[in-house]
């Protein structure tokens, strides 16, 4: 009887691991291995249109993670390559469509130099923080050259090498030299420029019939938000020509019609260095 019952085990024991291993084998088959992501967040990267006390209106992911521009992206693709990942990954939502309350053509996709697609808004490459957890802001103003993504932002700052008309390399002194320079663009990143004949908040260059207005278009825009190294009690909304035009420091600001793509700089050699500068963080005021 002993010897029947030590037989019984083993058969059982036998029979136990036969139908593990055939149970495993199964769930091989109809689980295969998955690779977690590597972006940020939720599984629904879908673009959303955020709130935040300090920030006001923010873009997050679908997770609430809140995404950011790149000064150095003013052209339009990114500049935040290797290393630099690591701290502001990449943010693709996957597809284009639009929260309420931002518009559809303000979305869109880039391919990176390294193949990676990222997804943009008014141009800007969109990036996490890697330290950030849901719903902080950890990142804005990181070297001066980070922000936090607004879709309602009246100004921007760019940092690049500045390149004139003349295809000189020129520094925000108005100087020839080689080194990025951060400057005052638009919301979509192209660059502003001040008239250095102005007076306080007075547009001495735009005729009245707006017949020179095709060369240094006057920058129309209400006085919305700024990048948070800059103050909004900076800028100033005045009319020229008919015109709405925002000011920065007392310079009403311009864009150079020659500069047919967002980033170009081609104004600061016009017609010489110092004419129509650049506005930068130091720019001074002009005296009232």
């Amino acid at each position: 009887m002993l010897i029947n019952l030590k037989r019984n085990v083993i058969l059982f024991s036998l029979t136990g691991i036969i139908v593990l291993s055939a149970c495993s084998k199964s769930s091989d088959t109809a689980a295969p291995e998955v690779t977690p992501p590597t972006t940020p967040g939720s599984t629904d990267l879908s673009l959303k249109l955020g709130t935040n006390t300090t920030f006001g209106n923010i873009l997050t992911d679908a997770d609430g993670k809140t995404l950011y521009f790149f000064a150095v992206d003013a052209n339009g693709t990114s500049g935040c390559t290797g290393g630099c990942e690591l701290a502001w990954p990449v943010y693709y939502a996957g597809n284009e469509t639009a929260p309420t309350g931002i518009t559809g053509t303000d979305i869109s996709t880039i391919t990176r130099a390294d193949g990676k697609k990222q997804t943009t808004y008014k141009g800007w490459p969109l990036y996490y923080y890697a330290a950030d957890t849901k719903g902080q802001i950890s990142g804005d103003g990181s070297g001066g050259t980070w922000f936090v993504a607004k879709p309602d932002y009246s100004i921007m700052l760019a940092s690049n090498q500045l390149v004139g008309l003349d295809g000189k390399n020129y520094l925000a002194d108005t100087k020839e030299g080689t080194g990025s320079s951060i400057y005052l663009t638009d919301a979509a990143g192209r660059t502003l420029y001040a008239f250095a004949p102005d007076k306080f908040n007075l547009n001495t260059y735009t005729k009245a019939d707006l017949s020179n207005n095709g060369t240094w278009p006057i920058y129309e825009s209400p006085v919305l938000n700024v990048p948070s190294v800059l103050k909004k009690d900076m800028m100033a909304e005045i009319t020229s020509a008919g015109k709405k035009q925002l000011t920065y420091k007392g310079h009403p600001l311009y864009y150079f019609g020659p500069d047919a793509k967002r980033g170009e700089t081609k104004g600061v050699s016009v017609p010489s260095p110092g004419v129509w500068p650049v506005m930068t963080l130091t720019t001074a005021t002009l005296a009232p």
